[in-house]
């Protein structure tokens, strides 16, 4: 663990408790009255109705989702990662042996609350959802590993302020877990990704976080700015990154076609990340890593 990552890691804390209450009914009320007399509803009406309810995280359902539960027309994502079978023996060797050191070197924080949550099982229409992560976007920091970091730890209040990856990969290659999998992380705001969304707010348009996952890249120092361009990434975040995407890979069972950009998924046309990327240099090492083909 880099030293500079340190005292993060000891800054972390969190709890919760969930309390609940009783109800008593009257005995004829547990059956109602024989058909239902008065139009009342009975207890075991009342369990069925709950029984249909969505489970938390979702909206009652309408029947009809309308037109706002598709995105508007995008391009199609061309995947730049083709089935590649060859692998040099030596870079597996290498690469197998980072998978292994990082199952215990790999920083794992504990961000504030108001910078993720679960991960919706009914949209706003009441459309059930699946869960499954099934899509990886890669971003990168544009400042410091500790500048994402700190703003992940810190409580944001504000939607428009509140944002974290589940991973972030430093220009030395160490990984840090910012966010279980399991959880949504606030990667990507108005996105879609091969025509799909999720809204989980009528009012606001959709976005993928749903079913993605956010692995953001440190920026060079010279790449601290709008410019198009930097000098790229170290070829310690080149080998990180593909252990990485290999295990979600198979954990999730996603495809190399579902590995894309910041930048191709958002809608509003604002966002260059990951620039300068090489996918040849990942390409060779998911290849090695027997996850292409």
């Amino acid at each position: 663990m880099t030293s500079s990552l340190r005292p993060l890691v000891l800054a972390v804390a969190g709890a919760g408790v969930i309390s609940l209450g009783g109800l008593t009914w009257l005995g004829r009320d547990l059956f109602g009255a024989p058909g239902n007399a008065g139009g009342r509803a009975s207890l075991l009406d009342l369990l069925e109705e709950v029984r249909q309810s969505p489970p938390d995280g979702g909206a009652s359902p309408t029947h009809s989702a309308p037109e706002k539960a598709l995105p508007p027309p995008q391009a199609a994502w061309r995947a730049p990662l083709g089935g590649a079978c060859q692998a040099d023996p030596a870079l597996r060797a290498r690469l197998a042996g980072l998978a292994e050191r990082l199952r215990y070197d790999t920083v794992r924080l504990r961000i504030d609350p108001s910078n993720y949550g679960e991960r919706f099982r009914r949209d706003a229409f009441g459309q059930t959802l699946d869960t499954t992560p099934q899509v990886v976007v890669l971003h990168e920091t544009v400042f410091g590993i500790n500048s994402a970091i700190n703003t992940f730890m810190t409580p944001h209040p504000r939607d428009e302020d509140q944002v974290s990856y589940h991973t972030l990969i430093g220009l030395d290659g160490q990984v840090v877990e910012a966010l279980d999998p399991a959880k949504r992380a606030f990667g990507a705001g108005n996105s879609a990704f091969n025509g799909r969304w999720v809204v989980t707010n009528p009012e606001l348009a959709g976005s993928i976080n749903n079913f993605a996952l956010h692995l953001s890249l440190e920026t060079p120092l010279d790449g601290e700015n709008q410019g198009g361009s930097h000098s790229g990434y170290t070829a310690a975040q080149y080998d990180a990154l593909a252990v990485v995407l290999a295990r979600w890979m198979r954990r999730f069972g996603i495809p190399p076609s579902n590995i894309t950009t910041h930048q191709h998924v958002d809608l509003g046309g604002e966002r260059m990340d990951p620039r300068s990327f090489d996918w040849r240099e990942l390409q060779v090492r998911l290849a090695a890593l027997g996850v292409l083909c």
